[in-house]
């Protein structure tokens, strides 16, 4: 069998997770594991650790690192913070937090969920609600979801503690910023959140495998007397000062020189010069779509502007469009690999990733492969979508 002719170029890779690994952080992992008596362990465990927090804006909470995804950190999380039969108030923003809410049910907790409305963030009013009614005081944590990597969607997380603080609730506030760190706005000290859990593979730039989660005083508090069993999750055998110990085995090294190498390229360009360019490079696909938009086919499925991710956009498909066809063409004709549709959203929606190693000439690419594949089918879209495009990169 002949092999595959070679492709010229690279493939552009839009997916909101895995991003694009920068050279740095592979080169840094192509580096040799050390014996886990060496001191260069422990630097590096410690770097990430402080790193992590510094990233997070949090001077005190604890750090840990599982090796492990996103719903790995979600399971420390639960397994820590919820006893047996536990209330856990879960805010509806769509399928990561249906998803999460099952992950807790699963686990033996009591699930309270807030209803979710199609293209629109986390029902504040409707949280406020819940907690407001709940006296007695059964529920032990809010579980928020920022950016739902489905929709693209992100909540307002200071209306959430405002929400919290108002109902005089001493429940504990539980953040998702998987897909929102490194690339949004978010200090977890400012924000009051007790517990935040996150992953590698997003916007920090590593590939998958690394999980974590940052929690402060109260919530190692809770997780201290809470009775459900635990082990390879347990806070309180990772708070440790030996490596083995706070990995509950041998360490993912080679993740751990990747993360270290990627907070070092995020704190040389600034963190605010991060966010801000996530911004831009955000609005540059927002104005695209809006164009595209024009002619009937395609559409944003948030239907808040100001709600709309820096890390990812969900395009809705009209009735009859395919949007895997739409991917299909767009990665192995154009070279530009995005996402489809997760859930209730499969086969409504397609995605694009525009987080993470990202600059405006990437996302032109990406932009132009896609209009590309949408012309090529023949599905009707707004022809002015790369001048707009190219005017917010311009003006920005």
């Amino acid at each position: 069998m002949s092999p595959s002719p070679r492709i010229p170029g690279h493939r552009f890779l839009h997916s909101p997770g895995p991003t694009r690994v920068p050279d740095e952080v592979r080169e840094a992992m192509s580096r040799q594991p050390m014996d886990l008596g060496d001191p260069r362990v422990d630097a590096l465990i410690a770097t990430c650790e402080t790193g992590l927090k510094r990233l997070l804006g949090t001077a005190d909470a604890h750090v840990f690192i599982y090796s492990a995804n996103g719903h790995g950190a979600w399971e420390a999380a639960i397994a820590n913070l919820v006893g047996p039969g536990a209330a856990v108030l879960v805010a509806g923003t769509g399928h990561f937090s249906e998803s999460w809410a099952i992950q807790t049910e699963a686990m033996g907790a009591r699930v309270i969920r807030t209803p979710y409305v199609e293209g629109y963030p986390i029902d504040v009013a409707a949280i406020a609600e819940v907690l407001r009614a709940d006296t007695r005081h059964e529920i032990v944590a809010l579980f928020a979801v920022h950016t739902d990597t489905a929709s693209g969607i992100t909540s307002d997380l200071r209306a959430l503690r405002q929400a919290l603080d108002d109902a005089r609730h001493p429940a504990l506030f539980v953040v998702d910023v998987v897909a929102s760190l490194g690339a949004a706005p978010f200090a977890m000290d400012a924000l009051g959140a007790n517990v935040v859990v996150g992953a590698s593979q997003k916007g920090l730039m590593v590939p998958p495998g690394l999980g974590f989660v940052a929690a402060d005083v109260h919530a190692m508090a809770v997780a201290a007397a809470n009775p459900a069993p635990r082990f390879y999750w347990d806070w309180a055998r990772r708070d440790s000062e030996f490596s083995y110990r706070k990995f509950c085995g041998t360490l993912p090294q080679n993740l751990l020189m990747g993360l270290e190498a990627s907070l070092k390229l995020i704190f040389h360009e600034g963190v605010q010069q991060v966010t801000d360019r996530h911004r831009l490079i955000a609005n540059a696909v927002h104005a695209a779509v809006s164009a595209w938009s024009e002619a009937g086919a395609v559409q944003f499925f948030c239907q808040v502007p100001e709600a709309r991710s820096v890390a990812v956009t969900a395009v809705l498909v009209s009735p009859g469009i395919d949007p895997e066809a739409i991917r299909s063409v767009a990665r192995e004709r154009f070279q530009v690999a995005i996402a489809g549709g997760l859930g209730p959203l499969a086969g409504r929606v397609f995605r694009i990733g525009h987080l993470g190693d990202m600059n405006a000439a990437m996302i032109l690419g990406c932009l132009g492969g896609i209009e590309a594949a949408m012309i090529a089918q023949g599905i009707p879209v707004g022809r002015d979508g790369m001048r707009r495009a190219i005017d917010v990169l311009a003006c920005g």
